[in-house]
């Protein structure tokens, strides 16, 4: 195989191929200095591709239709049947505007602490930010926090109060496009709190009585018996 090389669309080395959700997308692979046929074998990611005969020698052919989300950043790779180790990847950068979802319902008791989980894919990432009724909203740095990833946004508040009740909206904005989705947060009171010892202890207390009322009432039977 010394010699051979391989391109791919016409890149004979890896390269990076953006596209959009929707339209198919071809990439073919095509042997250059070959004296002989050349078997082609095509992977996405780990996996093997299976191809049709007549389309696995000197050139190959492969699309992908439709171009969905799963598809980003996944490596398509054309290898030489013969020697592997000649070989061309391209890695696809597909591109699309804010996706959004999460519980749109929170209950929570009052002094409890809650998050608001926002899951945020795009690509390119987003910038995002939250709102409190459609009015920015301000952070406190004993109460709130705030986590990001390339998927998830998330608003934490500990120990929730009443004046937190309300609707919060997840923003976000990209070059293809904005997204919003609102969380309902409903406080409800604080639920009061029984001590498990003073149960016990005034279960014991009531049993202990009944009991001594029992004993009281037979012993007076048996007298008059």
């Amino acid at each position: 195989s010394a010699g051979l090389e391989l391109s791919v669309n016409n890149h004979a080395a890896d390269f990076t191929l953006s596209t959009e959700l929707g339209p198919a997308i071809s990439l073919s692979c095509l042997v250059h200095n070959s004296s002989q046929d050349e078997e082609l074998l095509w992977y996405r990611g780990n996996g093997q591709v299976g191809l049709k005969d007549g389309n696995k020698v000197n050139i190959s052919n492969i699309c992908i239709s439709p171009v969905n989300e799963s598809d980003n950043g996944v490596t398509f790779t054309c290898k030489l049947a013969r020697d592997k180790s000649v070989q061309v990847s391209v890695i696809l950068d597909v591109q699309f505007p804010p996706r959004l979802s999460g519980e749109e319902t929170l209950h929570v008791e009052e002094d409890k602490d809650v998050t608001l989980t926002c899951n945020s894919k795009s690509n390119p990432q987003a910038q995002s930010t939250w709102l409190k009724d459609n009015q920015s909203l301000t952070l406190q740095q004993s109460r709130h926090e705030l986590y990001q990833t390339s998927e998830v946004f998330q608003l934490s508040i500990r120990k929730v109060q009443k004046s937190d009740n309300g609707t919060y909206s997840c923003v976000v904005k990209s070059p293809l496009g904005n997204g919003m989705r609102d969380f309902h947060l409903i406080v409800e009171d604080k639920k009061p709190v029984f001590p498990k010892e003073a149960v016990i202890a005034a279960v014991v207390v009531v049993t202990v009585t009944l009991l001594f009322g029992i004993v009281t009432r037979m012993d007076k039977f048996f007298k008059v018996w």
